[in-house]
């Protein structure tokens, strides 16, 4: 039976997962996760060591996070637009009698996205909440201080209220957690200035995890601030000294270490001499892959369908990655192998992709994003390559593998009906306006080449085949030959053929790749039934 598990995972640390948190990863059918735009999860990350092979994920990267948006309805518009989709994506699933584990750091319901989709699906479908550790009580733990004892009150607080606001309750708690932090840390730091109460407040980084530090609030570079912060004020005052440090290189050298006093207690220094007014900055070696080891980006194209049609090329790039990819339903076509991270995401999403793929490269990961087909027709190589323009991207190698396209595969099912000069045409007018498609058709037709057509329709765009079918009538008789393939090298294959004056728009989807004959495309009856082609001379 189908059901929604909001897992919490904990603050960082794998082994801080629960046991039950453990199981239900690991026997779900479906492992869903947010991230941003550049595709780094840290949900999924956490969660990878119970997780097995063969399970669907949804990797849902929000829009938009600290950036601006063109949307109409401003960021809100956008982040409610997303939300919405992404219960959409859980939605079926769940009505399909799955599983769904919807990871979230720290706990399901302690400033989580989580509690996004509980609002949108509870109600629907069953749904079951594993809480987490929280941040708060990991950052006490780093401090090795309790937050709270006897009868203080402590106050957690967002990083995003009124720098006013903060310092109004902070003057009014005996301990404080302040959480959000990133860009709104300028305004914390002076909030926790203004109410007395900076001295005694300390910052934890990415507290569990290996790459944890931990500081004195005021000695924070406000530029290096990451969302996975919290500043916390401890309601007792510290009875024993509290370690200052940085996580330890992955590279297996020494770490950076300083030792904080209660208040008012003279500062030690460490053995390497660095007291603990000195501000301790990030070690470059720390990240989760060192920078000096760049990687690459490979995109590749597995063919229209049939795995036969996937060269031996393209599958040792997929063979050799770390990461992969793409829309969900490629991804989806690519065997698990252990070890290998997969990022699948919805197919309107094609910059943000390319973006995550090259800032994991430059991080030492190799990327291979999938495409269908062949990966620069109207696929992922002009959206990598363009990307790759930027300039923070240009230092990162990539590598295009070429792939059998849809209409080379159609073609062949019935002959030689792009024997001759011909063009291709993307009939979705999601990157450009339809003035522009009809504008090209009209000019193809015109021409008197064949031309096949590539997205011709969708669940929410239907009227576009009858709009080109009635543009080429314009230049070409009704009897012009129109061949009609759809899922060519798949399961449910089909290919005939039909005049331009008979094409039904109700016959095609997106699955579907229409060749538009020119004057000199022939049929003719055969052993195996119909073939075609487009005559390589024209009658002097």
């Amino acid at each position: 039976m189908s059901k929604l598990w909001g897992v919490g995972l904990g603050p960082g640390d794998p082994e801080l997962v629960t046991v039950k948190a453990a199981r239900v990863i690991g026997e779900a059918d479906v492992i869903a996760f947010h991230s941003a735009r550049h595709g780094r999860s840290i949900s999924r990350a956490i969660a990878a060591p119970y997780m097995r092979e063969g399970q669907l994920e949804e990797h849902l990267i929000y829009p938009v996070t600290t950036e601006t948006t063109d949307h109409p309805g401003g960021y809100q518009g956008a982040i409610d637009e997303f939300y919405e989709s992404a219960a959409a994506r859980l939605a079926e699933h769940l009505a399909a009698g799955r599983t769904v584990a919807l990871l979230a750091a720290g706990d399901p319901l302690f400033y989580s996205s989580f509690q996004h989709m509980h609002r949108r699906l509870a109600d629907r479908f069953d749904t079951e909440i594993i809480p987490g550790v929280t941040s708060v009580s990991a950052a006490s733990a780093a401090l090795g201080t309790p937050l709270v004892e006897e009868k203080q009150v402590l106050t957690v607080l967002p990083g995003t209220l009124p720098p006013e606001e903060l310092t109004r309750r902070l003057r009014e708690t005996d301990a404080a957690a302040i959480m959000k932090l990133g860009r709104t840390y300028p305004g914390v730091r002076r909030a926790l200035a203004d109410s007395g109460r900076l001295d005694d407040a300390y910052y934890v980084e990415r507290a569990s995890s290996d790459r944890q530090r931990v500081l004195r609030a005021a000695d924070v570079d406000e530029s290096s601030v990451p969302y996975f912060a919290i500043t916390v004020v401890p309601g007792p005052t510290p009875q024993t000294r509290i370690t200052l440090t940085e996580s330890a290189a992955r590279d297996g050298s020494e770490s950076v270490a300083a030792v904080a006093t209660p208040t008012g207690a003279p500062a030690a220094a460490t053995p390497t001499g660095v007291s603990s007014a000195v501000p301790i900055e990030a070690d470059p070696a720390s990240s989760v892959t060192r920078q000096d080891q760049v990687g690459e980006v490979v995109v590749i194209g597995l063919g229209p369908g049939d795995e036969a049609w996937t060269t031996p090329e393209v599958s040792r790039a997929l063979a050799e990655a770390t990461d992969i990819v793409g829309y969900t339903t490629y991804v989806n076509r690519v065997p698990v192998r252990p070890g290998q991270r997969r990022h699948a995401s919805d197919n309107r999403v094609e910059s943000e992709r390319a973006g995550m793929a090259l800032d994991m490269a430059k991080q030492g990961a190799k990327v291979v994003v999938v495409s269908s087909g062949d990966p620069g027709v109207f696929a992922m190589a002009a959206a990598v390559i363009e990307e790759s323009a930027d300039p923070q991207w240009r230092e990162v190698p990539v590598r295009v593998l070429p792939g059998v396209t849809a209409a080379s595969a159609v073609a062949s099912r019935l002959g030689a009906p792009l024997g001759h000069d011909f063009a291709m045409i993307s009939l979705s007018d999601r990157l450009k306006p339809w003035e522009t498609v009809a504008q090209r058709i009209s000019a193809v037709a015109s021409a008197d080449m064949a031309f096949a057509v590539y997205n011709p329709a969708s669940s929410q765009r239907t009227w576009q085949v009858a709009a080109m079918r009635d543009l080429v009538l314009e230049h070409r008789k009704p009897e012009t030959p129109v061949v009609i393939g759809r899922d060519v090298g798949g399961p449910t294959e089909s290919v005939r053929v039909v005049t331009l004056g008979e094409l039904d728009p109700a016959v095609v989807d997106m699955r579907t790749l229409l060749i538009v004959g020119a004057s000199t495309t022939t049929v003719f009856e055969a052993a195996g039934g119909p073939r075609v082609f487009t005559s390589r001379r024209y009658e002097a």
